[in-house]
């Protein structure tokens, strides 16, 4: 088997979704601080598990090549 740049690439690809949505959240801190703290946690809560989502698709394509299953 002849080794891909697919993990590599998608390692770099992860490390930088995670940036920019954290840089996201952040830009809306000032505005959500302001709120309840109850509201406060679920919207972090919400925000921390958002960013999974397209993580899935970019896993399948790092071990396959293909972006469905």
């Amino acid at each position: 088997m002849k080794p891909t740049l697919r993990k590599p690439v998608g390692i770099f690809a992860i490390l930088a979704i995670i940036t920019i949505w954290a840089v996201i959240v952040a830009s809306f801190s000032s505005i959500i601080g302001g709120w309840h703290i109850a509201v406060q946690s679920v919207i972090y809560c919400v925000a921390g598990i958002i960013w999974i989502a397209p993580m899935r698709p970019l896993m399948i394509w790092m071990e396959t090549g293909r972006w469905r299953a």
